[in-house]
């Protein structure tokens, strides 16, 4: 594969990554935990108990996955139209836009970053779920110490299935979003408009959940029953939490995160 393709995705992804990441820790926290009343509830209680790194816990990690799964996503997706149409980026935007060849080659991304993206994913999350304010002397400390001591606590805990958890979930949430993802990128590229919408599904719930599933003790039997229980016990809203900040994300992290692809793949040609 290209390797203007894994470079681009790589420091475009990190980009959106730093910009989105505090938007993200309220939206799992909000999908995980019943302690909020909403958005800016979490917020206020994240910054006065945790201080503003709060926010960008659980950041570190995928800082360092960016590079394998950006580049994943972009050069799977730009490899895959290049076994479909025969052309290259360049010369894919002087063609009319194939909307299958499209929609198919960001299906195939997204399952194959999904499971390059899941023990990420998963550490991720459970670090974002960490309330507790950074450890001082004497003072409590936290589950995980930081993303190694997490990932080393799952595999010793659960073994190595224990770090995909949540990751079907994750490719039945990332296969057909991120084919709209692309096909909304592909034809505002073409107005000269790089910006796409990954929204916010109710398997993003599922996902979220399925993860911290285990921290303690084993709450679900497998997606039916997470789905079914937290229907049962929570009604059809939960699975739309974290609609409204993941939406308010997506606009300037797309933005930003294709924008710079575009212009770095346009800068090496």
């Amino acid at each position: 594969m290209p390797v203007e393709e894994f470079a681009a995705g790589w420091i475009s992804g990190a980009l959106g990554l730093v910009l989105g990441h505090p938007f993200d820790t309220v939206k799992v926290r909000l999908q995980t935990q019943n302690t909020y009343q909403g958005i800016v509830d979490c917020m206020v209680k994240t910054y006065r108990h945790e201080s503003v790194l709060g926010f960008f816990k659980g950041m570190s990690f995928p800082m360092f996955s960016i590079a394998v799964v950006n580049s994943v996503l972009f050069g799977v997706y730009s490899n895959v139209l290049v076994a479909l149409t025969a052309t290259s980026h360049q010369e894919r935007r002087g063609q009319p836009l194939n909307y299958t060849h499209v929609f198919i080659a960001g299906c195939t991304a997204g399952v194959l970053q999904s499971y390059c993206l899941a023990p990420f994913d998963l550490i991720k999350v459970r670090l974002q779920n960490q309330t507790e304010p950074r450890a001082q002397p004497g003072g409590p400390q936290p589950r995980y110490r930081g993303p190694v001591h997490c990932a080393a606590t799952i595999f010793r805990e659960d073994g190595p299935r224990g770090l995909f958890r949540g990751s079907l979930a994750l490719v039945l949430r990332d296969t057909p979003t991120l084919g709209l993802y692309f096909l909304t990128y592909e034809g505002l590229c073409r107005q000269y408009t790089p910006d796409g919408q990954n929204p916010t599904t109710p398997f993003d719930v599922i996902k979220s959940r399925m993860q911290m599933d285990g921290l303690r003790q084993r709450k679900y039997k497998g997606i039916l029953d997470c789905v079914s229980s937290s229907f049962r016990q929570e009604g059809i809203g939960v699975f739309f939490r974290g609609l409204t900040i993941n939406s308010a994300r997506a606009f300037p992290v797309n933005a930003v995160t294709f924008l710079s692809y575009e212009y770095l793949l346009h800068a090496w040609e």
